[in-house]
């Protein structure tokens, strides 16, 4: 696969990860921070690093499982490997600022 193949469909997954939210707060995943890591392999193979705004999220299970979902239905995705980590410790600073504004923190 190509870095250029590569690129739309990273800039894809992102867009799809935008549509995941975590059902008690009104912001979506990627632009809370919760994602630390996406790694398109050539293969097709994609692996993400995300964690959770507090380790005992009810939902977490329920997010994962959007998560891998949604990045399998993507063109050029063959799977999706959804890894649940907690270092860093999440913390408000990793949200964008569009989150920070729409949660009241700016």
């Amino acid at each position: 696969m190509d870095n250029e193949i590569k690129l739309r469909i990273e800039e894809k997954v992102i867009n799809m990860l935008k549509t995941v939210y975590d059902p008690e707060i009104p912001v979506n995943i990627y632009d809370l921070g919760l994602i630390y890591r996406i790694d398109l392999l050539d293969n097709g193979e994609l692996i993400i690093d995300m964690t959770l705004t507090a380790p005992n999220c009810p939902a977490a299970d329920f997010i994962m499982e959007d998560v891998r979902q949604k990045i399998e239905s993507i063109d050029g995705i063959v799977s999706a490997q959804v890894n649940l980590v907690f270092e860093p410790e999440w913390d408000k600073d990793m949200m964008t600022d569009e989150a920070k504004l729409e949660l009241g923190f700016l």
